[in-house]
C-alpha cells in the first residue's frame, strides 16, 4: 500500500513535467519509472522531484550508480528542458545532475537568465547551451575531486535568444557590446545568488569559456 501511495504522488507531482518544445511538438512528459530502485526513499528526495515537476521541468530521474574512486551519481535525474515564464528552455550537452541542483538551476534559468535577456536584450532565451555536468575528474590543478565528479555542477558554456543571436562565454565576456557585457554580468550575479560556487573568466584560466555552478561552498562568486 506504502509502495502504491509513493507512486500515485510521484505520478500527480511530475504530471506537469511537460511542456511546448521548440517547433510545436506535443508536452514531453517526464519519464517516471515504477522500478523500486528509481523511486526516492527519503522524503526530502520525493519533495525535490515533485518541486522539479511544479516547475514544468521534463526530466527523467535515473538510478543511483557508484563509479568507484569517489565518483558517483546519486539521486540524479536528466534534464530534457526547462521552462521559462511562457515558452520552453532547451539545454545541451546536458548529463546527469542532482535533483537539488537541477531544481536551482531551473529556478535561475528562468528568473535569472530569460528574464534578464528579455529585459536587457530585447529578446528571450530558448536554449542554454553547457559543457556538461557530471565527469568523474579532480578539480583542476589538484587531487581534490571535482564536484563534477558527484553531477553536481553544471558547465554553462552560452545562450541563444530566440532572435538568432547566440551569446558565448568565451566570445562574449569582453564583447565590444554594452548591453551584451551587461547581461552577462547580471546572469553571472543572479547565479552567485542561488549557487554555492559560482566560477567564471575572473577566476582562472580554466574558466575562460563558461560559468561553473554548483550548490556546494561557501558564496564563492569570481
Amino acid at each position: 500500500m506504502a509502495r502504491v501511495l509513493i507512486l500515485a504522488l510521484l505520478s500527480a507531482s511530475l504530471s506537469a513535467c511537460g511542456g511546448l518544445v521548440p517547433g510545436g511538438e506535443p508536452p514531453r512528459q517526464a519519464s517516471v519509472s515504477h522500478s523500486p530502485a528509481l523511486l526516492p526513499k527519503q522524503p526530502e528526495a520525493r519533495r525535490c522531484l515533485a518541486d522539479l515537476g511544479q516547475a514544468r521541468a521534463a526530466f527523467t530521474p535515473l538510478p543511483d550508480q557508484y563509479y568507484g574512486a569517489g565518483c558517483t551519481t546519486l539521486g540524479t535525474v536528466r534534464l530534457a528542458s526547462l521552462r521559462s515564464d511562457d515558452a520552453v528552455l532547451g539545454l545541451s550537452n546536458l548529463g546527469p545532475v542532482t535533483c537539488p541542483l537541477a531544481e536551482t538551476f531551473a529556478g535561475w534559468a528562468r528568473f535569472g537568465v530569460d528574464r534578464a535577456a528579455q529585459q536587457v536584450l530585447g529578446s528571450p532565451v530558448v536554449r542554454i547551451e553547457t559543457m556538461g555536468s557530471y565527469n568523474c575528474r579532480n578539480v583542476a590543478g589538484s587531487t581534490r575531486r571535482s564536484a563534477h565528479a558527484t553531477a553536481s555542477a553544471i558547465d554553462v558554456s552560452g545562450f541563444v535568444l530566440a532572435d538568432g543571436r547566440r551569446i558565448t562565454i568565451r566570445g562574449d565576456w569582453q564583447s565590444q557590446s554594452p548591453k551584451v557585457r551587461q547581461f552577462l554580468t547580471v546572469v553571472h550575479a543572479s547565479a552567485c545568488k542561488r549557487f554555492g560556487t559560482v566560477l567564471g573568466p575572473a577566476y582562472n584560466a580554466a574558466h575562460f569559456d563558461h560559468l561553473h555552478v554548483e550548490l556546494s561552498g561557501r558564496a564563492l562568486c569570481r
